[in-house]
């Protein structure tokens, strides 16, 4: 049997879009659905992207909502790419592919996180302990994830990489994750991603005591230039991911991530902290 691995990015975008024309058009699902002779479950599945319309539902759907021309062949054409799926479907059986559609197709992404190094920015080495933390001895099942891991790198050497935009606790420096010789090696990766000019990283001190968003965890938050795109964010759980698209949720931990961003340091100091630290572990591998 074929695992399903639920929707695309596309599908999920072009569903969201249809449901504000509607939205837009003053329109009830159960107006709708009697202008479009369905019944009302098959254009709710079509909103929430548990149902996959095909190109002659969304014309007669446009045509409802007397939809202007651009509009129109914009979602015509998501709604012929629906299916397609990224590289990451090569590693459907390890990956999230709803986080790794977000991540590729993001324009920007601003992140905070508490426990390790963003998995973009992560080293071999780094990812590997990591992994291995969580699944032991299954050699096999730690080089399939670090091959995923090191793809998704792979995606920021492209021209039309994201720009990044990450905030890390103090705490994730001095953390020493498979020991000195592998955080020097991460700690330097970092210095040299922070010369890129897409990449900011800034440094929330340990010496603050009180932070912004203390006990919140981590949070990603996908942001697209196109306006048939939503921003997105990702929080992680204990219970697993949660992908938010409501506007006024999105733009909570939007705020909460400026207040962060205020508490911490600039560029340059955060650069700074880091070699600091690096040299700190790097004196452990020397001696």
């Amino acid at each position: 049997m074929p695992i399903d691995h639920g929707p695309t990015a596309r599908h999920r975008r072009l569903a969201a879009e249809l449901r504000r024309l509607r939205e837009e058009a003053r329109l009830t699902p159960e107006a709708t659905s009697g202008l479009l002779g369905w019944s009302r479950p098959k254009l709710v599945r079509i909103e929430t992207a548990k149902g996959r319309p095909t190109v002659a539902d969304v014309e007669r759907i446009l045509d409802v909502y007397g939809t202007d021309y651009a509009t129109r062949a914009a979602l015509l054409q998501l709604t012929r790419d629906i299916r397609t799926r990224g590289w990451w479907a090569a590693f459907g059986d390890v990956l999230a592919g709803g986080y790794a559609e977000l991540e590729d197709a993001a324009d920007r992404i601003r992140t905070w996180q508490t426990e390790a190094v963003p998995g973009l920015l992560q080293t071999p080495e780094y990812a590997r302990v990591l992994i291995a933390g969580e699944f032991l001895d299954d050699k096999a099942e730690i080089d399939r994830r670090l091959q995923a891991r090191i793809a998704r790198r792979a995606r920021f050497a492209r021209s039309d990489a994201p720009e990044l935009d990450i905030l890390l606790a103090e705490e994730i420096l001095r953390r020493p994750v498979g020991g000195p010789a592998v955080m020097t090696s991460q700690l330097m990766t970092l210095i040299e991603a922070a010369e890129q000019p897409s990449v900011a990283i800034r440094i929330v001190p340990m010496a603050h005591g009180y932070r912004p968003g203390l006990g919140e965890g981590s949070v990603d938050v996908f942001e697209f230039s196109s306006p048939l795109e939503l921003d997105t964010a990702h929080v992680e759980t204990m219970g697993g991911s949660m992908y938010i698209e409501d506007i006024a949720q999105v733009r909570r931990c939007n705020s909460v991530l400026d207040r962060i961003a205020d508490a911490a340091l600039s560029q340059e100091d955060s650069v700074a902290i880091i070699a600091a630290v690096c040299e700190e572990f790097q004196v452990h591998v020397d001696a």
